[in-house]
């Protein structure tokens, strides 16, 4: 086995390392969603922390890890007689993010289970977690279904596996762990709010500390073991520590003060729903066990805000985390209790390893409307600029209020990653027939596989009321649920999309398309184009805050290079289709129809979005077009593209027009 990094030799990161330690001390604080870029140590934090964790006393035998003084009466390895036990360390179980549903809950031998009514079951990851450490690196790209039942497992702290009628249950009580790099995408807001708490790291900018870090990781590599010694008295401390904050907890007194200044500060906040309440009340017991204190003080009440508030700030993915620690400074100060808890920083607790301060800057505020669109008169008649030459570049227009939006679906029946977009052959979802399995059954049909075996009982030689069934019978259930698409946007930033009012419309729009990308785990693209070129402003990714940054951004102005826009659309699908085969694209053009620049630009742009039309690709176009004239010009580019128009009145879900269909249908009559 292989020596862990040493957790005291983690260079900085303290809020990381406090966060850890505090859910070491007091489990009941609900895990850590540790949040950042790259080579940060969040997951070199995480495993070593395994090793500074209490033994736990178990059941001798029991594969679910019962507790000798309290075992689970509906243990499946039970009843447990009383006596035999054995300590071990506490497991840190890793969930890989391409798990099964079987390895991660468990499986029983269907087999035996129709054939002799024998619960055979194997155990999964979440039954060799109970009592520990479950983690799970890249929590964001977690497949939905995996989400759901880690959910479940959480909220009930138990596991239960049904098949057919067959059912087992299991106690599955952890400490949740999650790294993710924000880039990537974000959490479901019901899987961010499972994490008691949340920190952001991000690699030092101090030489220093850089040094620091490099040195300590070659000596690791270079001799492991060695490395580990020389921070064995570190560790032994930290570890003797967690077990004397453990013993004080239960003594720890949260007074009504304190409880007022949470209470108010969750308030202050406008955090959803009182799990916010109850997970600063833990942490900060937690922080006054692990300072060696009985008493709940107002730093302990600021530093538990800090670690438990930000992500349940969020209400969009657009939303960047944060507290504005001012506003919680007032909050604490007008709320002070009146039992010693007045945070006059006298009595300043010992953090320790990770004592550092955990606050994030207050994100910018969310864009709203056109801001200052009327006072700037830069469209000629009728509201619309008029381009010619290259056009200069105006700065960018704000965003309007997003939407919700109509739902818009590729056609036919895909096999892409899950998601909620498109129909699609899915693990989950109805069934809609029966195969054989090929490898391992996941999803049993029962009545193709009665059906499959009951022919051959009298050659089998059933003599009892059993059904004898042999692996051949064994049916796997297909079934169509719902898949996630590539969106991919293809936005018009010319000069005749450059008008304040309109453009900021546009962002609006798109930015509700994002939001409903999000929410249907899609990933999302972004080319632009204008003036003479189109660019890839964003690569597919499954960040759509990142679309949405750069979509805020985006400069207008110039001429109206269509086709260069839709060629370089058509090069990214290329390119995404040799990276993920299965995943289906959607295209949608945002534009008012209008090719200019070059020679024959209309012409060339027929051609760009016929190449989509023979791939079969599903694309929608939204008009843009406003005025008391309209060309029609987005109708006519939908149709060459083999998709549909709407426009940005139709995309709003809300609109009496606006009918769910799929995109590639034909064009609704006026």
């Amino acid at each position: 086995m292989s020596t862990p990094f040493p957790f005291t030799a983690v260079v900085g990161q303290d809020d990381l390392r406090l966060a850890l330690l505090l859910n070491a001390v007091s489990p009941a604080v609900g895990g850590v969603l540790v949040r950042g870029e790259k080579g940060t140590a969040k997951s070199t934090a995480v495993r070593a922390l395994s090793a500074l964790m209490p033994e736990v006393d178990v059941v001798s035998g029991c594969r679910f890890s019962c507790d000798p003084d309290s075992p689970d009466p509906g243990c499946p390895d039970g009843p447990h007689e009383p006596g035999a036990f054995a300590s071990r360390p506490a497991r840190m179980v890793e969930l890989p993010v391409g798990a099964s549903e079987d390895r991660l809950v468990g499986a029983l031998d269907i087999e035996r289970a129709l054939a002799e009514g024998v619960k055979a079951f194997e155990p999964g990851l979440l039954a060799d977690a109970h009592r520990g450490i479950l983690y799970v690196d890249e929590v964001n790209l977690l497949h939905d279904h995996l989400v759901d039942l880690l959910l479940d497992a959480a909220a009930m702290g138990a596991s239960y596996v049904e098949r057919e009628g067959v059912s087992v249950r299991h106690a599955a009580r952890f400490l949740l762990v999650g790294t993710m790099n924000p880039e990537e995408g974000e959490l479901r807001p019901q899987l961010l709010d499972r994490f008691g708490l949340t920190v952001e790291v991000a690699a030092s900018r101090e030489p220093d500390q850089r040094v620091e870090v490099v040195r300590r990781r070659l000596a690791y590599d270079d001799d492991p073991a060695g490395f580990a010694a020389r921070w064995a008295d570190e560790e032994a401390a930290v570890r003797a520590r967690i077990a004397a904050a453990r013993e004080l907890l239960p003594s720890v007194r949260l007074g009504d003060g304190a409880l007022r200044q949470i209470a108010a500060t969750c308030a202050a906040f406008e955090v959803d729903g009182m799990r916010a309440d109850i997970v600063m009340a833990r942490t900060a017991t937690a922080l006054a066990a692990w300072a060696g204190r009985t008493e709940v003080l107002a730093e302990d009440v600021r530093q538990a805000a800090l670690l438990a508030l930000p992500h349940r700030r969020r209400r969009n993915p657009f939303d960047a985390p944060g507290l504005d620690e001012d506003k919680l400074d007032e909050t604490l100060e007008e709320f002070g209790g009146s039992d010693g808890q007045d945070g006059d920083g006298d009595d300043d607790p010992d953090p320790g390893p990770g004592g550092g301060p955990g606050g994030q800057p207050e994100p910018d505020d969310a864009p709203q409307g056109d801001g200052d669109a009327a006072a700037r008169p830069e469209a000629g008649e009728g509201g619309e600029p008029q381009p010619s030459g290259g056009g200069g570049e105006q700065s960018p227009a704000r965003a309007a209020e997003p939407f919700r939006t109509k739902v818009l679906s590729v056609p036919g029946l895909g096999e892409g990653a899950a998601g909620r977009r498109s129909r699609a052959r899915t693990e989950h979802g109805r069934t809609i027939g029966a195969r054989r399995p090929r490898g391992a059954l996941t999803k049993l049909h029962l009545a193709a596989t009665v059906q499959a075996a009951a022919p051959h009982q009298r050659a089998r030689g059933r003599s009892g009321p059993g059904l004898v069934v042999r692996r051949d019978d064994l049916r796997q259930a297909t079934r169509e649920g719902r898949e996630g698409n590539l969106v991919l946007f293809v936005v018009d930033a010319s000069g005749s999309m450059a008008a304040r009012q309109r453009m900021g419309a546009v962002k609006g729009a798109v930015l509700s398309l994002l939001l409903d990308a999000y929410q249907r785990r899609d990933k999302v693209g972004l080319v632009t184009f204008r003036g003479s070129a189109a660019d890839v402003a964003l690569p597919p990714t499954s960040s759509v805050d990142a679309a949405a940054v750069r979509l805020e951004s985006l400069p207008t102005g110039g001429r109206t290079p269509l086709a260069a826009g839709l060629l370089k659309a058509h090069d990214v699908l290329r390119v995404e289709r040799l990276r993920d085969p299965a995943r289906r694209a959607l295209v949608v053009v945002v534009t008012d129809g209008r090719a200019t620049g070059g020679p024959e630009p209309v012409a060339l742009a027929g051609r760009a979005a016929r190449l989509f039309a023979a791939e079969g690709t599903a694309s929608v176009v939204v008009d843009c077009e406003s005025g008391p004239v309209r060309l029609g010009l987005a109708g006519r580019l939908a149709d060459e593209l083999g998709g549909t128009a709407v426009t940005l009145d139709e995309l709003r879900a809300d609109s009496i027009a606006s009918l769910v269909k799929d995109v590639q249908g034909s064009r609704r009559a006026a």
